[in-house]
């Protein structure tokens, strides 16, 4: 049974920004679970999450900087930055030990967290992820995107951009899904656009923490992303030492979106593994 209406939207106020979160509440949490979103998304596209969550787990989607309903602050945008933002809101909030699962950006931003704070850290979720930096021809990309974003907007990006994420099946059965993902890349600043590319081209290489990840981890791929190679989730699974790969059929690089139903359930038996 899904619990839409115990998912209350909160904000709060660290350093030089407002950062914009959902909750869902749970008595005597076993655990808690915080989700990170993927560029340039926000917390929504957690809300099927974060409503099936079992009763006993306590459940956060907050907004990066610069996305969605959470400010810009500074401007100067970089994985350690979020990284540091959610330190800061994991403390903030007075919780002690935490699972973060990050979909893309949100999954370098947990890795980032781990190297920065691993003692915060419980379990860990890497959906359409890899630890590893851009390499040239990558960066280059993120710069042809941001003169494309310059010239011909929002609206241009959102529609090429939607393409790349879903599978085709997922492009023809999962409308909702796909306008979810449009809309709130419509949503953001230009500004903010281009300096999370900038960001994620400037990102560092988290491959040498990984082998030292003390708890099981659950690395979640789409058969069909075209954004993630199966060569990158390998070398997720072949560094951490208890790690495992499930691969989601007729998903791109969104399956939480995709196929919501799979999606949890591997998630559920994760979350009663890390007991």
């Amino acid at each position: 049974m899904h619990s839409y209406l115990s998912i209350k939207q909160k904000k709060i106020r660290i350093g030089d920004i407002s950062i914009a979160y959902l909750e869902k509440f749970a008595d005597n949490p076993r655990k808690t679970i915080i989700f990170i979103h993927g560029f340039p998304f926000n917390k929504n596209m957690w809300i099927d999450q974060l409503a099936a969550l079992p009763s006993d787990i306590h459940g956060l989607a907050l907004d990066v900087r610069g996305h969605g309903r959470s400010t810009i602050g500074h401007g100067y945008f970089s994985i350690d930055v979020f990284a540091k933002d959610l330190i800061r809101f994991i403390e903030q909030l007075g919780l002690f030990k935490v699972v973060l699962c990050g979909i893309s950006m949100g999954g370098y931003i947990a890795l980032r967290v781990n190297e920065l704070m691993p003692t915060l850290i419980e379990g860990l979720v890497l959906v359409s992820t890899n630890a590893q930096a851009d390499n040239n021809a990558a960066k280059i990309k993120r710069f042809d995107t941001i003169q494309s974003v310059l010239k011909f907007g929002r609206r241009t990006f959102a529609i090429g951009f939607v393409k790349n994420v879903f599978s085709e099946e997922s492009l023809k059965t999962k409308q909702d899904a796909v306008e979810l993902i449009r809309s709130s890349i419509r949503r953001n600043d230009v500004r903010s656009i281009c300096a999370t590319l900038l960001a994620l081209a400037s990102r560092t290489d988290t491959s040498a923490s990984l082998n030292g990840i003390p708890f099981q981890v659950l690395i979640i791929k789409g058969e069909e992303d075209k954004l993630m190679t199966m060569e990158q989730a390998n070398q997720l699974k072949m560094n951490i030492p208890q790690a495992e790969l499930m691969i989601m059929k007729q998903c791109g690089h969104l399956p939480n979106l995709e196929s919501p139903e799979q999606f949890n359930q591997l998630l559920h038996r994760y979350l009663g593994h890390l007991d």
